[in-house]
């Protein structure tokens, strides 16, 4: 056996959304005493964002413990990128699973035995040469013999060992919703629902898919369609007016969906109208409660810190273009979970975990990066604006979007 499993070592993870999950549910699999330390008040069940699924997600889910079935997302076969009258201009076969992220928080809720802790606020972390120690906000300290910060893109926790890295903006924003699929017209059903689609209007950028709906639903009727609509957005003006809520408050840290003003809602509702293809603007204006997000780059020079580790958003943050973001923190944790099982000490399976997926992190963010390029590049000059408008083709985007491949 393993030494580092004989006497049931303790992990704390300080995050308890998908990827402070995975690497629980791993490490309990693997002999370990597992605490979650988790900030919000409730559990995080409830989100509906869409996830794309890869081949890695699912090893994932397998060594955490979940058993997967046909039940674990909806099933499309076809990409289709609709014109702005709504005709489809091009196609192309692609089989794909598409989840949400509720449902993987609730298999991976399911599977995890060990003690998850709500409205635990992480302070401070300390890597000692026998034990790490966790602060909390109530003063309180906990011991254990590694800590995972899984507390993600905003993660203080890597604030606090690598104060000079910081998120970078990437000029545009990425709204999202969800429609119950017995909302959704005849017309608008038939066209997108059961496909990956996309419409490409000049400046703008969406893609629709199906995932679960209520109570993680996938039959048919039940379910509900998720969008991803990248726009370009000024930092200087346009982003911070989009945060500010309507009494005033800024939040600097992202807006809550229910204070975004409705004069925003009815700009975007209306620019849906003007811009894309109807279906999509039905599935826009349909959309109960609508939410943004800035997107941003983050990249880090390392992901340990003697009995420390960085894993998901808290090391690397990728765009959304190319569905990577839970399949990655999903790789993290198992490559946690194999660099602890080759070595006698856990300062030196963090350093060989973090060499490992330093450079698994840093790939992501370029290919994000490079799919991203034409968004970029829609508040810079004509020149590049007509540069980047060359490579995006619907062909392209199809083929590129959101596919699985190994890095």
């Amino acid at each position: 056996m393993n030494p580092l499993t004989q006497n049931q070592p303790k992990a704390i993870v300080v995050g308890g959304s998908l990827g402070g999950l995975f690497a629980a549910n791993m490490l309990v699999r693997n002999g370990w005493n597992v605490e979650i330390f988790e900030r919000t008040p409730e559990a995080l069940a409830g989100r509906g964002a869409g996830i794309v699924t890869h081949p890695e997600l699912f090893e994932a889910l397998a060594a955490a413990g979940v058993v997967v079935d046909d039940r674990i997302g909806v099933q499309v076969n076809t990409r289709v990128t609709l014109s702005r009258d709504g005709a489809a201009v091009s196609e192309r076969e692609m089989p794909q699973t598409l989840t949400a992220w509720g449902k993987i928080y609730d298999l991976l809720g399911r599977a995890f035995t060990g003690a998850y802790r709500t409205g635990a606020t992480v302070t401070a972390v300390e890597s000692h040469a026998g034990h790490a120690v966790v602060t909390l906000q109530d003063g309180s300290t906990h011991r254990a013999e590694m800590v995972i910060a899984a507390d993600g893109f905003r993660s203080g926790i890597r604030e606090q060992l690598l104060p000079s890295v910081s998120l970078e903006y990437a000029g545009y924003i990425a709204w999202r919703g969800l429609v119950d699929e017995a909302q959704i017209s005849s017309a608008t059903h038939a066209a997108i629902f059961d496909k990956f689609a996309f419409c490409l209007p000049p400046h703008e950028q969406i893609l629709g898919y199906p995932v679960a709906g209520d109570g993680n639903s996938i039959e048919p009727g039940q379910r509900r369609y998720n969008f991803v609509w990248y726009r370009a957005t000024r930092e200087e003006d346009e982003l911070p007016n989009l945060l500010t809520d309507g009494t005033g408050k800024y939040w600097a840290n992202g807006i809550p969906p229910g204070v975004i003003r409705p004069d925003v809602l009815a700009d975007m509702e209306g620019a849906a109208t003007d811009f894309l293809a109807p279906q999509f603007a039905e599935i826009v204006a349909k959309t109960a409660q609508p939410l943004f997000q800035p997107i941003f780059d983050l990249t880090v020079p390392r992901m340990a810190f003697g009995r420390i580790a960085l894993l998901g958003d808290a090391a690397f943050v990728a765009r959304p273009h190319c569905g990577m973001g839970v399949t990655k923190a999903a790789g993290d944790a198992m490559a946690i979970a194999r660099a602890l099982a080759g070595h006698t000490s856990v300062s030196a399976a963090l350093e060989a975990y973090s060499a490992e997926r330093v450079q698994v992190g840093q790939a992501v963010v370029e290919h994000a990066r490079h799919l991203g390029a034409y968004m970029q590049a829609q508040l810079k000059s004509e020149q590049d604006r007509a540069m980047a408008e060359r490579y995006r083709t619907p062909e392209a985007v199809m083929r590129e979007t959101a596919v699985s491949r190994r890095f």
